[in-house]
């Protein structure tokens, strides 16, 4: 955490994280534009708050795309607030709402650091006995490109030819579409009819997951959620439940205990 606080500390940098905020998977170029600073300069600040997990980076073509990623600080709720209050998943939104004003039609990434095994993250992935543990869903497949996945909530089951695997490497890499917003799934998670249209209009998204081993016993998983148009109504609410979904699956990983789900 002290390389979080040290980041933090300066005043340009914490600009550069209100720019991500507002408009988060920018380029070192638009990025300068926020302070009257070289190139250079910038790209050192961008380095430390990098090395500090306070942002991520994509590839688009040639361009490096950067992106807030909020994990860090919730490990500071987690530490000094989260025991003062029974509803951790529930700060945790709050923490997400007050960080992010996420901007559609660009992806969702979101980076945290566990302490287990990349074997035991995969299987945690993909487990159903597991994700029914963090997420409150089954997931069933045989986890090979081109295999369906069928996800099992005590209200519905989710099955449609187009969820599917994408590319499967275990225990580096997972790439999924997203469920089908079918009416049963609705009903299930308390999503009224006009809202569920409005998802199931939309192009079906898709998530990656990449594992790769950190240090002192760790393993960085990066979560980017794709595919998302414009005027999504989908994008805000993954925005939201990704955050405690996976700080939930951090906590079963590294504790035993998922946090409680509301």
């Amino acid at each position: 955490m002290d390389e979080v606080f040290r980041a933090l500390a300066d005043p340009s940098r914490r600009r550069l994280l209100d720019s991500l905020q507002r408009t988060n998977g920018q380029t070192l170029r638009e990025l300068c534009g926020e302070l009257d600073m070289t190139r250079q300069s910038v790209s050192k600040h961008l380095a430390i708050l990098e090395d500090a997990a306070l942002i991520t980076t994509t590839r688009r073509g040639r361009e490096k795309l950067h992106h807030l990623n909020t994990a860090p600080i919730a490990a500071i709720t987690d530490r000094w607030i989260s025991r003062y209050h029974q509803h951790h998943t529930r700060a945790l939104h709050e923490l997400k709402h007050t960080l992010e004003n996420p901007v559609p039609d660009t992806d969702f990434v979101y980076q945290t650091h566990i302490a287990t095994t990349p074997d035991q993250l995969w299987q945690a992935l993909t487990s159903p006995e597991f994700t029914r543990q963090y997420w409150g869903v089954s997931l069933r497949s045989d986890w090979k490109p081109g295999s369906q996945i069928t996800w099992e909530d005590n209200a519905a089951t989710i099955s449609d030819p187009d969820q599917i695997v994408l590319e499967a490497d275990p225990p580096r890499r997972l790439a999924y579409t997203w469920h089908t917003f079918t009416p049963d799934w609705a009903t299930g998670a308390g999503i009224d009819e006009d809202l569920r249209a409005r998802l199931a209009a939309e192009p079906r998204s898709r998530v990656v997951f990449d594992i790769e081993p950190a240090t002192a016993g760790t393993v960085q998983l990066t979560v980017t959620h794709t595919g998302f148009t414009t005027d999504s109504t989908l994008r805000p609410m993954i925005s939201q439940g990704w955050p405690a979904l996976l700080s939930s699956l951090k906590t079963l990983l590294e504790t035993g205990q998922p946090l409680p789900q509301d």
